[in-house]
This record gives structure tokens, sequence and C-alpha cells, in this order.
């Protein structure tokens, strides 16, 4: 039974993120569930000058990724078909990611509004405690933001900021090697293997050398 990571990728600023994500999982062979919100339609083509439409979604995600998806396992459904595989909690899936997560989106799950796909899938994997990760990168917070993020957790969501470390790469890291890290960190929280970054050795500078 084919049992897909569903991606969800909500309007915050942050597009590396998901690519580096969905491009991670897939060379890991698994299979995905790509839910794009309208809000990050918008953010995709001012951060990528590159559209995302729903008629051409596997020319436009392959674009977005820069590569060839022709044998990647990955279904894309519309944000506004709530009555989409992943509104169901019958539909097997191993867990969602959300990334970037913005506060409207994190709002949402948090309070089970339901707004679109991408909440209704995200509400759907917490109540059948499958995993869930929010990935927040809007910075300064409020105390209502930070309300939020404890629902989730408190859901049993793990909440994941995009924070990136700079013990793998140094203060001279690039921002592809920056985005790599919360990737790999995405990664670990679901337990798919990759090489995105440098792990810690306990030794000063010896990742570096």
């Amino acid at each position: 039974m084919r049992r897909p990571w569903v991606i969800g990728v909500s309007g915050a600023s942050g597009t590396p993120y998901p690519a580096a994500v969905l491009g991670a999982l897939l060379d890991a062979g698994e299979a995905v569930d790509l839910v794009v919100s309208r809000a990050a339609r918008l953010t995709i083509l001012d951060e990528t000058g590159r559209p995302f439409r729903d008629a051409h979604w596997k020319d436009d995600l392959a674009a977005w990724l820069g590569r060839d998806l022709s044998d990647a396992d990955v279904t894309y459904w519309p944000a506004g078909d709530i009555a989409a595989g992943p509104s169901s909690g019958s539909y097997p899936t191993r867990g969602m990611v959300v990334v970037p997560a913005s506060t409207a989106a994190c709002a949402g799950i948090a309070i089970g509004l339901s707004k679109d796909l991408l909440q209704r899938a995200a509400e759907v994997n917490l109540k059948e405690h499958r995993p869930v990760v929010v990935v927040p990168r809007e910075t300064p917070v409020t105390r209502s933001h930070l309300e939020h993020l404890i629902t989730l957790h408190d859901a049993g969501a793990v909440v994941l900021p995009a924070s990136p470390g700079f013990y793998g790469a140094g203060a001279g890291a690039t921002a592809g090697q920056l985005v790599d890290f919360v990737a790999g960190k995405v990664l670990d929280a679901i337990d798919v293997p990759h090489t995105l970054f440098q792990r810690w050795s306990g030794e000063l500078g010896a990742d570096r050398t």
C-alpha cells in the first residue's frame, strides 16, 4: 500500500525550504503527496519567478526543483479540493510536513479551521497520531503565534523553526548549506535518512577540516 508523506507549502517566505525537503524525500525514494496553498503560489512566483499551476503542476514542480520527475512518486492535490485523499483519516499517509508554516497556517491548524486542504490534512494527521512537523519561519512572533505553536506541540506536532545551525559549515556557510541544514532537521524529525549536513562530531571544527 502506498503511504506518502504529505508536504504542505503555505504562503510564508522561504520557498527554498520546501524545495530542499521535497528533493531529499525524492532522493530517499519516498512517496510524496503535495499541497500548495493559494498564498504559497504567489510566494513561489515572487521568490523564484516561476508559476505553480494546477493544470501544469508536474512541469512547474520540475522547474522549481530543477530535476526530472518522470520516475518520482509524487501526487499533487489542489489546496481547494477539500474532498481530496489527504482530507480523510482513512487515506493512508506516513505523516505530514508543513514547510514553511505561515502564522496563518499554524493558527488554522491549531484551532481546527480547515480553511483549505493543507490545514485539513494537517489536522487529520494529528488526530490519527501520525508524525506532523511544522516549520515556522516568520519572526518576530507575537503571543498569539506562540500560543498556537504551543497548541500544536500539545497536539503532538513537532515545532521546528527554520533556524539553521552553523557548526557544520561555519560562518562562511552558503545560503544553500543553511537551507539544507533546516531541511535535514526536518528529515531527522520524520526519521528519513539523508546527507544534507555534517553532523556534530564532538570535536570543535572537525566537520570543517
